[in-house]
């Protein structure tokens, strides 16, 4: 009898501390929630700044894009030309092989950047994947399949000197003393001109580079390859608040411009200075090494320019505008983009995003992944014969945005294949294509590919085209 009253003091305590403890957490969450969506409604009423007398040169690479051109793109742009004024702005855009009606939307665009008088140049070839890969592989750019032997055509680099060719009339047009002060890359998405005026006065126009958000369906970030918060880790998770360092994530709560390591994410706007400089300091946008990739480690191009990018690392840094938001499909622009006043953020995604967020932090285990991805680097880096890299001999080998890379378990590839069964889903020009692979983010196995399926003239086709990433 005697021990009973101390039990009941005890677990009376404990109940109050629990109850207090709740009561903060409580309190903690609502003022969190307040500050946010009160930073989310005053965000919403900005009025976009005018776009000013900068020269920019808008590129832009598409593949199979055709819906999303004819019903947002390419009328978005050529209000946004008119806006900058044909004095002061540069198209370039380059189609590649597209399987579905792509050519014949970008030919309505040639033809209204013509009739206005704005320069550009519209480049759409025949050769198609298929194509690339019946030729004979080339000395960089193709890597062993370890399943088979072959030697196949990795996407990154593909990628890369696609972007390389779309850059080529900027080297042309300076050689002939025309520059320009922004470089404005623009995925197939749905935007307006106001919102590119935003992302373009980012930090008062400060920046190596500045980035939207892109979603593929409302409240869903789609580029989380290029996306590195500003310690360069991957973000925890596709939905807000999306970032793992603490100034990514205080930024984005507070609707200002987000700090990052890199980003694309859509429609990226780059200080046109670094890309300026002529020879080999110019800057390219490039994948690693064929032999790196061999120890199944990859690298965004989107990344890496930035890691290559001086101006990004030592200056002005890389910044992501949560206040510019595009979407791959209408319903998904539309549902992050509600209007003058509104939140794009709801409530309760603000709160049990925000305790998502931190629960992922506390338990996340990213730390092994970094720890092997360093160890292939170094493995690598140390093997201690001379190799030709970014036009250099190295002694031992080296590189850079090593923060940057990822690594899958299992090269990836890319397998386009479709039955008739999903004829109508493809017909009504949705975006499940090859894009939606998140390369280097999961494990593929190459004995069971990842099946994806493409638009080809309103019929689903099966294709035998592979790259490896």
């Amino acid at each position: 009898m005697l021990w009973k009253p101390r039990t009941y003091r005890r677990s009376s305590t404990f109940s109050r501390l629990a109850k207090l403890l709740a009561f903060l957490l409580v309190v903690w969450t609502t003022l969190e929630t307040l500050y946010v969506r009160n930073a989310l409604i005053l965000a919403s009423t900005l009025d976009a700044p005018p776009l000013g007398g900068e020269r920019i040169y808008i590129a832009s690479i598409h593949w199979n894009n055709e819906p999303i051109l004819r019903s947002h793109w390419i009328s978005a742009v050529v209000a946004l030309v008119q806006e900058i004024g044909a004095a002061n702005v540069f198209v370039s855009v380059l189609e590649s092989g597209s399987y579905d009606n792509t050519k014949d939307a970008l030919s309505t665009l040639e033809y209204e950047l013509t009739t206005l008088q704005i320069p550009h140049q519209i480049l759409m070839e025949n050769i198609t994947h298929a194509d690339e890969l019946a030729a004979p592989p080339a000395k960089q750019g193709w890597i062993a399949n370890p399943s088979t032997g072959a030697h196949e055509l990795r996407r990154i680099p593909y990628l890369a000197n696609l972007r390389n060719r779309a850059m080529e009339p900027f080297y042309n047009l300076k050689e002939q003393g025309k520059t320009f002060d922004k470089i404005l890359w623009l995925n197939d998405v749905a935007f307006t001109t106001p919102q590119i005026s935003t992302l373009l006065h980012t930090n008062d126009g400060s920046y190596a580079a500045a980035c939207s958000l892109d979603f593929s369906r409302a409240g869903q970030v789609y580029d989380t390859f290029a996306l590195r918060d500003i310690e360069g880790r991957e973000q925890l998770s596709q939905t807000w608040p999306f970032f793992r360092a603490r100034a990514s994530r205080a930024a984005i709560k507070a609707s200002q411009p987000v700090p990052v390591a890199s980003c694309w994410n859509g429609v990226v706007a780059f200080d046109a200075k670094p890309f300026h400089l002529s020879g080999k300091d110019g800057l390219k946008y490039r994948g690693v090494e064929d032999s790196l990739a061999e120890k199944h480690v990859e690298g965004s191009e989107c990344c890496l320019i930035h890691a290559d990018n001086g101006l990004a690392s030592r200056e002005k840094g890389v910044w992501v505008n949560p206040n510019v938001r595009v979407g791959y499909k209408p319903e998904a622009f539309e549902g992050v983009n509600p209007g003058e006043g509104r939140s794009w953020v709801s409530v309760w995604r603000v709160m049990v995003g925000s305790w998502t967020n931190r629960i992922g932090r506390w338990s996340s285990v990213s730390w092994i992944k970094e720890a092997v991805l360093r160890g292939r680097v170094k493995a690598w880096e140390n093997e201690g014969f001379e190799s030709e890299w970014m036009g250099a001999y190295l002694k031992r080998r080296r590189t850079i945005g090593t923060h940057l890379l990822l690594r899958p378990n299992f090269l990836e590839t890319w397998v386009f294949a479709a039955g008739p069964e999903q004829q109508n889903h493809l017909a009504s020009g949705t975006r499940d294509i090859v894009t939606y692979i998140k390369p280097c983010s999961r494990i593929l196995d190459l004995e069971k590919p990842t099946i994806v399926y493409v638009r080809t003239n309103d019929r689903a086709e099966k294709s035998s085209t592979r790259f490896l990433l």
